[in-house]
């Protein structure tokens, strides 16, 4: 499995990572610590001390710096060593490989490509923690599972209508009828109209609505979801275009991100934001149970999938017209994977790979 090194990954939550604790994580299949130093500093190292390759992530922090809990030797910010305990002096040029790290949207953000290449404009502009115009609601879920089969979950909603019939019974409508898609250099935008259903699916009529659902995921895999309520009716009265306030996130939305951990391990990051004027306490609760419920089935089947994909490696996707967001946005990836000199292909790849499905997506 192929995926870009030259982006920026969520690698943990900004309030996870406190002064006095180092926080260690893997991104990519590498061990990352992520500690921050007493003036607040953000800094990523390689998870090994360069003495006996112990985890940094077990050491402390000792103001400005981190020290190695197996033999005590200190690194910088910059990670370069400058203290050997029972050593007059550390050798010049010590030191363990830094990441570029950023702290914004109540999440950390990491870069595991080339430094030269880093740019803060390739955060992708989801709605976070850090934005006072919102409650919310957060959480993870580690998966076992390749995180491409999470975004490509996310890309393609019409499991929506079989996999999600205890949690947000939705009608089948998700699976029959198609969204509209369009590609973007680092995204990939779905939107569609689903008339006269609950706000979150059944067919009560005395509660139907209209919904304008739309999704933005952007490179390597962070999602921005939001759906608008509106009377019965109003999708035919608009003949299906996007309605007048279709940037609004007045009924809520769900920002997410998936990272590869390792090749067949991933963890999810989900936020839910309201206004604080529209839901009360009780009903975002009810709401939370239900996500919770459907991020479990969500779960389930793609674990499902992965021990399936285990036992039979070599067997391949076979694609459908619902796919064409996971095609689209899986091309993009594979075109900036392709793109990075310091590309690293990840052992265990199946079908889902663009160029495996990109013959069969010209039908769709």
């Amino acid at each position: 499995m192929n995926y870009v090194r030259n982006a920026w990954y969520v690698a943990a939550w900004a309030h996870e990572c406190v002064s006095e604790r180092p926080l260690g994580t893997r991104v990519l299949n590498e061990p990352i610590v992520i500690w921050r130093s007493a003036n607040g500093g953000l800094a990523a190292f390689e998870d090994r001390c360069v003495h006996r390759l112990a985890p940094l992530s077990l050491g402390r922090c000792e103001g400005e710096k981190l020290r190695c809990g197996y033999h005590g030797w200190l690194y910088d910010q910059t990670g370069r060593v400058v203290e050997i305990p029972g050593q007059e002096k550390a050798p010049s040029g010590l030191g363990v490989r830094v990441s570029p790290i950023i702290e914004r949207h109540g999440w950390v953000w990491i870069w595991r490509g080339e430094a030269a290449l880093v740019d803060e404009r390739w955060i992708p502009p989801v709605i976070g923690l850090d934005n006072a115009n919102f409650v919310f609601r957060h959480g993870q879920l580690d998966y076992v599972a390749e995180a491409r089969l999470i975004s490509d979950n996310l890309l393609d909603l019409s499991h929506v209508s079989f996999v999600h019939t205890e949690s947000f019974k939705m009608s089948e409508v998700w699976a029959r009828e198609r969204p509209r898609i369009t590609e973007f250099d680092r995204c990939v935008r779905s939107e569609r109209w689903v008339r006269s259903e609950g706000p979150m699916g059944g067919l009560d009529a005395a509660n139907s609505v209209d919904t304008y659902f739309w999704c933005d995921c952007f490179v390597p895999g962070v999602l921005l979801m939001s759906g608008r309520y509106y009377p019965v009716g109003t999708a035919d009265a608009l003949t299906g275009n996007q309605p007048p306030d279709f940037n609004s996130m007045e009924d809520g939305f769900t920002t997410q991100a998936v990272t590869p951990l390792t090749e067949t391990t991933a963890r999810y990051f989900f936020m839910m934001g309201w206004r604080p004027s529209h839901e009360s306490e009780a009903s975002i609760e009810a709401i939370m149970a239900t996500y919770a419920q459907g991020f479990a089935e969500d779960k389930t089947i793609i674990e499902a999938q992965q021990r399936s994909i285990d036992l039979t490696p070599d067997r391949r996707f076979t694609p459908s017209s619902s796919d064409r967001a996971v095609i689209l946005f899986n091309r993009i990836i594979e075109k900036l994977a392709r793109k990075d000199p310091t590309r690293r292909r990840e052992s265990g790849q199946t079908a889902d790979s663009a160029s495996d499905m990109e013959e069969s997506s010209r039908t769709i």
